[in-house]
């Protein structure tokens, strides 16, 4: 039995053609409300940007949020973080503070830049988000560097030999600590709701969902999905547009149409 599904947001709840959760979506979502199933958002997004783009209007149960460096409850209430350290963290510095790539710091209560380019107001016309303010480092703890760069530039990367590195747009890649990454927050999740691994569910369509679409007990690539997410998924959906979710659910007896 399904206790907890775990939900991507871009590409997955949320709909960048119709800059919405889609109808069809929240229909589903209020379903598994209602049969006592925890909804999980669990993304490469900060709170700030979830607030930004008014996608809190729903009880979640809790939001695993930064690629599961930081978890928060049904309270929005933190409950785990899990920050870059060490020469780890001075490498995602450098970088920053040479301002020769844009690179944002997020930090637990905010996100900045070092400077903006063309690339950077593309890639944020992408998925629908205002770019962040330009600011220096204050010297707080960091737990994501999202840097702007596409794949034919990667050999930049690599000063972040010892960190994880995964793409989420053809001009950005997130960075977060080595063992980090959504499968992380989602067992710092089911450690405090005492829910076993065989009754999960996950849905995803980017790179960084990989993970947890192999972790979970069944994992679902959405239609819209990369080749890669739907090469490990258990089930291939429709697309976020074509009630992608709501069908999968169907698919596997969770919901009924």
């Amino acid at each position: 039995m399904i206790k907890a599904i775990f939900f991507d947001m871009d590409g997955t709840l949320l709909s960048h053609k119709q800059k919405k959760i889609p109808d069809g979506t929240w229909k589903a979502l209020w379903t598994l409300k209602e049969q006592g199933i925890k909804i999980v958002v669990t993304t490469g997004r900060h709170m700030s940007e979830l607030e930004e783009l008014s996608l809190l209007d729903f009880p979640y149960d809790g939001f695993i949020t930064v690629n599961g460096s930081i978890c928060l409850d049904e309270h929005k209430e933190l409950f785990y973080i899990h920050p870059i350290e060490g020469e780890d963290k001075e490498a995602v510095l450098t970088m920053f503070e040479e301002k020769e790539i844009p690179v944002i710091l997020v930090e637990q209560k905010d996100m900045y830049i070092n400077f903006i380019n063309d690339n950077v107001r593309n890639t944020q016309a992408d998925i629908s988000t205002d770019v962040p303010p330009v600011k220096n480092y204050e010297g707080k703890d960091v737990v994501m560097a999202c840097v702007y760069l596409r794949e034919e530039s990667e050999e930049a990367l690599k000063i972040f030999e010892n960190l994880r590195i995964t793409r989420w747009n053809k001009r950005a890649v997130d960075v977060i600590p080595a063992d980090s990454g959504k499968t992380k927050g989602i067992e710092k999740f089911l450690e405090k709701y005492q829910i076993t691994q065989e009754e999960t569910m996950a849905f995803g369509d980017a790179e960084n969902d990989m993970d947890m679409l192999q972790f979970c007990y069944i994992g679902v690539a959405m239609g819209n999905g990369s080749n890669k997410v739907k090469a490990v998924a258990d089930y291939v959906t429709d697309d976020v547009d074509s009630d992608g979710i709501r069908n999968a659910l169907h698919h596997f007896g969770v919901i009924e149409c």
